[in-house]
């Protein structure tokens, strides 16, 4: 039995992401950090699919936290097979208007985070013989953005940090990311609300990405169908990256 850790997965990509795990019948821990009634909801679905799952709040910028939350894991569940590097944040803001400790804000949340969890989960992996790291990058780390150049950066360095750690980490680990485009997400609302027509229209299957459908491909890359994949970022966002 496989025991899955899914970062930020009170909402958006990180739940459905949590959901579809435990439908391929792994047991799921729901990562939060404000909205602990969002991550219930979404344990209450997992144990309806008669899986473990319990809500653990924690900071994934912060190490010791992220230290205390795998602990746990491991000592309710017994281990952690699985993680899913999906918690984000965003702020819309050009350099001029980006201060410094918004830019260190950004990256901890979007990199370090990253970072942190894999460390403290690759040990357990390692001694299970299996491990699946699944990292979330952007499109903006493709394409760069004209607004928000801290988000962007860090979701370039999820790519560097996928491939070094697929490096590292093998033979027992795959570690690999998912590049999400427009998703129909929280994160995405205020942009889809002002330009949602306009956004619809260069992608070139003119809608934006449901959450599962990111999910599928974050859980194919967690099972054992991806075994020979490693090192890799998949682009998800219906073509955009190819007009950009």
């Amino acid at each position: 039995m496989r025991i899955a850790l899914v970062t930020g997965a009170s909402r958006g990509i990180g739940a459905a992401t949590a959901i579809k795990l435990a439908q391929q019948g792994c047991d799921v821990v729901v990562n939060y950090l404000t909205n602990e009634a969002a991550a219930q909801e979404v344990v209450k679905q997992i144990l309806g699919l008669s899986r473990r799952a319990f809500a653990l709040r924690a900071d994934i910028s912060d190490y010791r936290q992220v230290q205390q939350m795998v602990e746990r894991v491991v000592a309710d569940l017994g281990s952690v097979h699985i993680l899913v590097n999906n918690a984000g944040a965003s702020q819309k803001a050009t350099l001029l208007n980006l201060e410094p400790q918004d830019w260190l804000r950004l990256v901890n949340i979007n990199l370090s985070g990253a970072f942190y969890c894999a460390k403290a989960c690759a040990p357990h992996m390692k001694k299970a013989g299996w491990g699946r790291i699944v990292n979330l990058s952007s499109l903006r780390a493709m394409t760069g953005s004209d607004y928000g150049s801290a988000y962007a950066s860090a979701k370039a360095g999820i790519s560097g940090l996928t491939k070094s750690l697929a490096r590292e980490l093998a033979p027992e680990i795959t570690v690999n990311a998912v590049a999400p485009g427009y998703t129909d997400t929280e994160m995405n609302q205020r942009a889809l609300a002002e330009s949602g027509d306009a956004i619809r229209a260069q992608i070139p299957l003119k809608r934006v990405a449901a959450p599962e459908e990111i999910a599928n491909v974050i859980a194919f890359l967690a099972s054992d169908d991806a075994s020979y994949i490693t090192g890799e970022t998949i682009n998800v966002n219906g073509g955009l990256y190819m007009r950009s």
